[in-house]
């Protein structure tokens, strides 16, 4: 106390109280700095946290893009194969023209067979003569594994129209040959009379009768 009286002997004393009051501050900044270095508090960095956010948002965003495109792109799809398939159900312009044949039966001699292409088939058609009707009429049913009259397969009796396809396996028959003078099919042995009718062989039905009419001179098929 003596050597600090001594050593401030002659300076006022509100300087010396200045002075004091200022190193104490130094000290007590100097103490706080060194305590703030050595402390392991950070301050939180949210950029990162900003960026994924970001991220999230970029990602929300591609995802609803792509759901959407798929979408369209979806309906659209879906529009073409609708379109595609309605039109496939309406005939066509050459299928059309195949739904009906015209034929000129007065260039179809008596006794004699013509074949014209309906719908892809080909069509039989028969200009019978007299005794071919009689010999038609005059098959008792019990004969016939396909029990069927001459009459119901016939418009008129001299004109026969019937599909040239075989009932075994499609094949085509030949005309004016077999044991029954009508058809042959020569892929497996069915014989079919002159109304058609199978008589012997693997063929279960008689040749079909197709959907036909007759209009003056013509027979249109169809």
């Amino acid at each position: 106390m003596l050597a600090a009286k001594t050593m401030f002997k002659g300076i006022p004393s509100s300087a010396i109280t200045k002075s004091l009051i200022s190193q104490n501050m130094t000290k007590m900044a100097l103490s706080t700095s060194t305590r703030l270095s050595k402390s392991t508090y950070r301050t939180p960095d949210f950029g990162d946290v900003i960026k994924e956010n970001r991220n999230d948002d970029r990602s929300r965003v591609y995802a609803y893009f792509m759901v959407g495109s798929l979408g369209l792109l979806s309906s659209a799809g879906a529009k073409s194969t609708v379109e595609s398939f309605i039109s496939s159900m309406s005939a066509s312009a050459d299928v059309l023209a195949m739904a009906k044949v015209e034929v000129d039966l007065s260039s179809i001699p008596e006794g004699k067979n013509v074949v014209v292409k309906w719908q892809g088939k080909p069509v039989f058609i028969r200009h019978r003569t007299t005794h071919e009707i009689q010999e038609a009429n005059s098959v008792e049913m019990a004969q016939l594994k396909d029990p069927q009259t001459d009459a119901d397969r016939v418009q008129k009796p001299e004109w026969l129209i019937m599909l040239g396809i075989c009932t075994h396996l499609g094949c085509v028959p030949i005309g004016e040959a077999g044991d029954f003078g009508g058809w042959f099919c020569p892929c497996h042995g069915s014989h079919y009379d002159i109304s058609g009718r199978i008589r012997r062989g693997p063929a279960p039905l008689n040749l079909e009768i197709p959907r036909y009419e007759f209009k003056e001179e013509k027979l249109i098929v169809g």
